[in-house]
């Protein structure tokens, strides 16, 4: 068991800390979500689709999922030149556990808040 948690104190050598460091976050989550319903998606509708992110941060976030392999950048060359993003086969097997997440916050979400107003109260 002490082995088993040593590597949770070593960020180097951390796997969930170097999995969760990059797509942990809310964004990362919703896009692969979002491409998870889709065979493909051009960047404009993803962010029409999300809504309160910034364009800036989409960029971002794409380029940390397409860098970790769990989305896919295709650049089709007209004029102007058009990308579409998609989920690749890894992307999916994480989206699998996304989504025994979300269904996990959707059971939960009515306590979790009670939890919070009693807390705060």
């Amino acid at each position: 068991m002490e082995k088993k948690l040593e590597i949770f104190s070593h960020f180097e050598e951390c796997p969930v800390r170097k999995v969760l460091n990059r797509c942990g976050d809310k964004w990362s989550v919703l896009i692969l979500l979002v491409l998870g319903e889709v065979d493909n998606m051009r960047f404009n509708k993803l962010h029409k689709t999300i809504g309160d992110i910034s364009q800036k941060m989409l960029t971002v976030t794409l380029r940390t999922l397409e860098a970790d392999g769990l989305i896919k950048r295709t650049v089709f060359p007209e004029i102007p030149p058009r990308v579409e993003y998609e989920i690749t086969e890894r992307g999916k097997s994480l989206l699998v556990h996304i989504n025994k997440l979300v269904d996990w916050a959707e059971e939960n979400m009515e306590d979790i808040m009670e939890s919070r107003a009693k807390f705060e109260s």
